[in-house]
């Protein structure tokens, strides 16, 4: 059976930030046997980070190879994913529907922080409150 794979978009207000750093993902944690991207043989690391639009923000954690991911990244950072895409699966396991998406980008960038709409806004009330 194909898997489906949805591109994945962002509005240009759309920021995100990393919430952890790499961590390595394993096929068999147990005998030390780590994922690897099926291409390239590049080992595969998880991210989770926090995509916040207009009010709301959720935390996603994303599959990235190790080639994609930039030096200096660590929590707090803003970042762009690179060709970031969703996977839905489904599983049953003794009995038990298991489903979700899965997310995977082939890099992350380090972007500028962005500014918030309070540090804006911020100077015009204090010159009010000062006059």
């Amino acid at each position: 059976m194909a898997m489906t794979r949805i591109r994945v978009g962002f509005l240009k207000a759309t920021k995100i930030m990393t919430g952890t750093p790499p961590v390595p993902k394993w096929t068999d944690q147990e005998n030390g046997i780590r994922a690897t991207d099926r291409e390239t043989g590049s080992p595969l690391f998880t991210v989770t980070l926090f995509l916040m639009e207009d009010d709301r923000a959720e935390a996603l954690k994303i599959t990235v190879p190790a080639t994609g991911l930039p030096n200096g990244l660590h929590p707090g950072k803003f970042v762009q994913p690179v060709e970031l895409f969703a996977t839905p699966w489904a599983r049953i396991f003794n009995g038990n529907l298991s489903e979700g998406v899965a997310y995977r980008c082939t890099a992350l960038e380090i972007v500028d922080a962005p500014v918030a709409p309070d540090e804006i806004a911020a100077p015009a009330a204090a010159e009010e409150i000062a006059a």
